[in-house]
């Protein structure tokens, strides 16, 4: 099988409407050095799938018969590209499943993230990405590059701006009461997933809330419940929600065979961190009025969805070089390396009803019956 052939059956997998998202988006205006759309497209995810420099990714495409151009020109191509490769995310995760819209009746919706880079060679840099999606339209709102280590290189909701009545989808690296403290400020809400050890919680009368008492109540997988609590940050008394459910016995096997290799690695695990394993955690300042406990763990659980797709993305797709240029090509960067994600999310479920001869047909209007 020749490569065309490997680009013709990838395309099987793109959104139906690929080339049409290509001309309104603004990505082809000028196609000066590539022959095609699909020969852009093709360039674009040589660099991103493949963690090519910009002048690598030239020079592959030249000897691979796509395109011949400069780094200079492609990097211009990847900053008109930026919205052409969010749209295609968005189609692909519907694709997969995963409506991005969270049912919180119009209120706006921001998912806080960052993630670890290393660039490809023996001295290869460490980055940290920092990066906030609007949901439902993916739109990369802040990308920031730091170093993995020393002052402000940690996950933080400081490094952001929020805006009143937006809420706020973070993991357990987010979940520190100044943090949540900086958001409730600015008029916002926060859906962060609770540490009980980083994030300490409390009754009205300012008396640590028996979490644990309350979760022995959750028996079976999918008992879930919400309890009325309270932070502090400083002298600062902040109301919100724990909102739990148990794990299926699956997953909180998962989860303690986990814990039982970070013990290995000489990390002490206590027993009440284990307890804490047979479920999942969020904290909330949503009041009860504009979410019920399932609506904010629904919300949670779509923020984790997209969390999987950069871990998958890291172990599959790698991550490659990081264009440290402008904020655009870095932002379309981050769209090209989602998409190859997603692309490989969609594989492997296509795969699972793989024809004999080893892809899809493509999806004819009309079938003309045998005779």
């Amino acid at each position: 099988m020749t490569e065309l052939d490997d680009w013709q059956i990838l395309l099987g997998l793109f959104p139906s409407d690929w080339r049409q998202l290509g001309r309104s988006s603004g990505a082809v205006r000028r196609l000066r050095g590539f022959p095609s759309l699909d020969a852009l497209l093709r360039t674009l995810l040589l660099h991103v799938g493949c963690g090519w420099s910009l002048r690598e990714t030239s020079v592959q495409a030249k000897l691979a018969g796509i395109a011949e151009v400069s780094d200079v020109t492609l990097l211009n191509r990847l900053r008109d590209a930026e919205n052409w490769l969010r749209q295609m995310c968005q189609e692909l995760w519907k694709d997969n499943g995963v409506q991005l819209q969270p049912s919180f009746g119009g209120r706006a919706v921001r998912l806080l993230d960052a993630t670890v880079v290393r660039e490809p060679g023996k001295t290869g840099s460490q980055w940290r990405i920092h990066y906030s999606l609007r949901l439902p339209t993916l739109e990369c709102d802040h990308f920031d590059l730091t170093s993995t280590r020393g002052v402000g290189a940690a996950e933080r909701f400081g490094r952001f701006r929020f805006q009143a009545g937006e809420l706020v989808l973070a993991d357990a690296g987010y979940c520190h009461p100044a943090g949540i403290a900086a958001v409730v400020a600015a008029k916002a809400d926060v859906c962060v997933r609770l540490s009980p050890h980083g994030l300490p919680v409390f009754d009205e009368k300012g008396k640590p809330f028996p979490l644990l008492k309350r979760l022995a109540r959750l028996r079976k997988a999918g008992d879930l419940a919400g309890w009325k609590v309270w932070i502090k940050s400083g002298d600062e008394r902040i109301a919100g929600r724990v909102c739990a459910i148990r794990k299926s016995p699956d997953a909180i096997v998962r989860a303690q065979r986990r814990l039982t290799l970070k013990e290995q690695t000489g990390k002490t695990v206590g027993a009440t961190t284990r307890r804490y394993a047979e479920y999942v955690l969020v904290f909330t300042t949503l009041p009860d009025s504009d979410a019920s406990v399932d609506q904010v763990l629904e919300a949670y659980r779509l923020r984790w969805q997209v969390e999987l797709t950069f871990k998958r993305l890291k172990s599959i797709a790698q991550i490659g070089h990081v264009p440290k240029h402008d904020d655009q090509s870095s932002r379309a960067w981050l769209y090209g390396k989602l998409f190859v994600a997603l692309l490989s999310q969609k594989l492997a479920r296509v795969g699972k009803t793989i024809s004999p001869w080893g892809y899809l047909l493509p999806q004819a209007p009309y079938t003309q019956p045998m005779a």
